[in-house]
């Protein structure tokens, strides 16, 4: 742990940071020269742009780990992001999938064989190891591993799975340390699937929130969700933190840049059962803006939705391997003209926190040039925010190059 941890601290401290001074003329005949003051950001409410641990440093340790949180938080993270979801004793816990096979060494264990099935979850038939059948005694007895088979394995199986209280509670004790306030970013995870099993979410978290001092809109808490009836669910029930509503698609379309829209990424689960046929896309449009913004404080677009990107086509109309490592994928598309997203979400008074940043360089479009600062710092300059990044490091020295540029 603390070899990484160096390493990755060199990296990040090792950014050279560029210095420019503004100057502007004075009128009047006077033509000595002044220090013009720092240049406005076009963020909604006029700060630098926040940075959010996706499931803290995800890039570098297993996800959603108390070591994971930790080390996001010493590389310099203003906020970290935990996924919600619950034991089979009621119990928050921090995972991306009910699933636990996806996330943990659950299917080496044998004294769990029994409990593998195959089950639905949002719709999506799943064969695995669900957390609604295990109590939290027996989910500690588990180890975390990557989701990212192209990332260290080093560190499977050897930290644990962490429970939200005990993620409140780093937070609490780092911000004490550090002297600076380090926000949570809590997602209710598949909570129509909870609540039909009888395991809802959202009292919970708002029990937990309350006791924690956190209920407030000015509490360092962000509350996000893929279905806005759990989000209006938190609101009518006394929740007061600052809510956001996410953003999904499934894919997107190389040879034209479109988004496209498979289940269950297509519409949120809550639409689905309710019938309601609209795609995430018209959570986007003015009007479907000026409805979040009568439940929600903010939205979490995935990325493509304010930056598209799009394959070049050869003579046949196939999308060209641009980097030459046969294979033809994100890393081949270059960026497309921002759309307006930011500014409308902002017209409607919503701010925008995008997800999600990426150093791996067959995650970056190819006109980045592998270098995911780039990416970043286009989003910056757009007005976004905040962001999910699996790299609070790289993000952060992104921003500090940012704030340098616009005088700050």
């Amino acid at each position: 742990m603390a070899t990484l941890s160096n390493r990755t601290m060199t990296r990040w401290s090792a950014v050279a940071l560029a210095c420019a001074a503004l100057l502007a003329a004075c009128g009047g005949g006077d033509d000595s020269p002044t220090t013009a003051g720092p240049l406005a950001l076009k963020t909604l409410d006029g700060t630098a742009p926040v940075v959010v641990a996706h499931r803290g440093a995800s890039g570098y340790l297993p996800e959603h780990t108390l070591e994971a949180y930790t080390l996001a938080i010493d590389l310099g993270a203003d906020v970290v992001e935990p996924d919600l979801i619950a034991t089979k004793d009621g119990v928050l816990i921090a995972r991306h999938d009910p699933n636990l096979d996806y996330s943990t060494n659950v299917a080496s264990l044998p004294q769990f064989a029994a409990r593998k099935k195959t089950t639905q979850v949002d719709g999506e038939t799943q064969t695995g190891w669900f957390a609604s059948d295990f109590t939290l005694a027996e989910i500690k007895t588990l180890g975390a591993i990557t989701t990212d088979a192209e990332r260290a394995t080093v560190y499977n199986g050897v930290f644990k799975v962490v429970t939200f209280q005990e993620i409140i509670d780093l937070v609490k004790a780092k911000s004490a340390a550090k002297g600076r306030t380090i926000a949570v970013y809590p997602e209710t995870k598949n909570p129509t699937y909870h609540r039909a099993l009888g395991l809802p979410l959202e009292e919970t978290l708002i029990a937990q929130l309350t006791a924690a001092g956190w209920n407030s809109k000015t509490a360092p808490v962000y509350v996000q969700s893929f279905e806005p009836s759990s989000l209006k669910t938190l609101r009518s029930k006394g929740l007061n933190t600052r809510l956001i509503q996410l953003i999904d698609a499934d894919d997107v379309d190389l040879k034209t840049g479109a988004l496209t829209f498979a289940a269950p990424y297509d519409r949120p689960y809550d639409w689905f059962k309710a019938g309601d046929t609209r795609l995430f896309s018209a959570m986007v449009t003015p009007a479907g803006l000026a409805e979040i913004k009568t439940y929600a404080d903010g939205i979490g677009p995935w990325k493509p939705y304010i930056v598209p990107v799009k394959g070049t086509l050869d003579a046949s109309g196939a999308v060209k391997d641009l980097n030459g490592d046969g294979k033809v994928n994100w890393a081949d598309a270059t960026t497309q003209t921002p759309t307006t997203l930011i500014a409308d979400a902002h017209k409607a008074g919503l701010f925008v926190h995008a997800y999600t940043f990426r150093n791996e360089q067959r995650r970056l479009a190819y006109d980045y040039k592998g270098d995911p600062k780039a990416e970043y710092l286009q989003f910056y300059r757009l007005g976004l925010d905040g962001l999910f990044s699996d790299f609070a490091d790289t993000a952060i020295a992104a921003r500090r190059d940012y704030l340098t540029e616009m005088g700050r």
